[in-house]
């Protein structure tokens, strides 16, 4: 069971465009979708197409249009109920695969909603192998909302709690690592990576830059960094191993959720007993496939060819 949460989902509603975007002209669609969303959410949705049991923990009524999508799609969910309503989020794709999102804040939590939150996410880890704590949080939830999700986690399995996967950014992210707490893994991208370490974002045309950069959030704690380079691939750092994957090219439909694919790929593969490197593999044939897509739809195992992944060490600790 891999359990994940998502503090301030999205109804995604994609555009596609026929031309590039025309800032202050009028222009038609060539088609529309609208789909559940949030990072956590997509994660969900990529483990129920492949077969693997999961529940989407996030605040919300059974009856607002979020869970409403969800529950056509059978994505097994676990909600919260809150007086705000879950936001929508707008995204425009344009023909050579640019893709422009214009995100709401999502609505405002209070503190009853701050810990009962917790004490759902708690209630559900119990049983769950992974936890994947995913995307922004909602006006109300202080920054070190993860901190205290993990805290309590461990607080409740003893020493024996699943493992936890992080994907967010900006200040709840850099509160985590400056926690010194340590999670099994978190999932960056390259702009994410370069907020994280104070560096130059030119990871995706330097990926021994960010292995670098990746091994030094391993040295503050993270056990393992899954840093995912757009069309280059992407990056698994442990303190032991690192290695890149690439995938062929593909002619890019959205790359929203590609990243939150990807993870999903990685977590189905450790699912299976996966060595790292086909971990990796599949993480980035996940994101390769998603991207392909339309909208935030996420691939089917089918959909995916890890075989077709080129993978490589880039480097190996000495241990004596």
């Amino acid at each position: 069971m891999i359990v994940t949460v998502t503090a301030n989902p999205s109804l995604d509603r994609t555009i596609e465009l026929a031309s590039a975007l025309d800032r202050g002209q009028v222009q038609r669609s060539v088609d529309s979708s609208e789909q559940p969303g949030g990072k956590g959410v997509n994660v969900s949705r990529a483990l129920i197409a492949s077969g693997l049991d999961t529940v989407a923990v996030l605040p919300g009524d059974a009856s607002d249009p979020m869970f409403v999508a969800l529950c056509a799609e059978h994505t097994p969910t676990a909600g919260l109920p809150i007086a705000g309503r879950v936001r929508s989020n707008v995204t425009i794709t344009e023909p050579d695969g640019t893709t422009t999102k214009i995100n709401e804040p999502g609505p405002q939590l209070t503190a009853a909603d701050d810990a009962a939150l917790i004490d759902l996410v708690v209630s559900h880890a119990r049983r769950a192998e992974w936890v994947v704590l995913a995307g922004s949080l909602p006006p109300g939830l202080s920054d070190d909302f993860y901190v205290r999700v993990v805290l309590a986690i461990r607080a409740a399995g003893d020493g024996t709690g699943p493992r936890v996967a992080v994907d967010s950014s900006g200040a709840p992210m850099r509160a985590l690592i400056e926690s010194g707490i340590g999670v099994d893994l978190i999932k960056p991208n390259s702009e994410e990576l370069a907020e994280l370490t104070g560096l130059p974002d030119t990871f995706e045309s330097d990926p021994d830059a960010a292995a670098a950069a990746a091994l030094g959030l391993v040295a503050r704690g993270c056990r393992a960094v899954l840093a995912t380079l757009g069309s280059r691939g992407a990056l698994l750092v442990t303190a032991d191993e690192t290695w890149r994957a690439t995938m062929p090219p593909v002619a890019a439909k959205s790359t929203v959720g590609a990243g939150d694919a990807s993870l999903a790929g990685y977590l189905l593969a450790d699912q299976r007993g996966a060595a790292p490197e086909r971990r990796l593999a599949q993480a980035v044939a996940h994101g390769a496939a998603a991207a392909s897509l339309p909208g935030s739809t996420m691939p089917s195992p089918d959909l995916t060819h890890p075989d077709t992944a080129d993978v490589h060490l880039l480097s190996r600790s000495e241990t004596p």
